[in-house]
């Protein structure tokens, strides 16, 4: 086989998939290193990016199938993680307004 037949569009829409599923778990170690570390339960906001980039690669993975229901499965998701990040961040400027900085 030449070089050629490894980069049909499948092959690459396949990639893209698989790019976006180990992302997408990879937020599992992320969030598990970060507890091990804390010696608590915690989910960082490194675990929301991970989310969101993962979702947002699977996304695009399962528009090119032609999946709806896969498709608003992943839509859901990212308002979820969005969402997330906005009242983390949202938290966050409040303390820093009450601490005064």
């Amino acid at each position: 086989m030449s070089i050629e037949g490894w980069f049909t569009n499948e092959h690459v829409w396949a990639l893209v998939g698989g790019v976006g599923t180990a992302l997408f778990a990879s937020r599992f170690a992320v969030q598990w290193f970060q507890s091990e570390r804390e010696g608590r339960s915690v989910i960082p906001v490194a675990f929301w990016y991970c989310s969101i980039g993962g979702g947002l690669i699977t996304l695009a993975y399962t528009l090119h199938l032609k999946s709806v229901p896969l498709s608003i499965g992943q839509a859901g998701g990212l308002i979820v993680y969005v969402r997330n990040l906005f009242l983390i961040f949202r938290e966050r400027a409040a303390l820093r307004a009450a601490a005064g900085t």
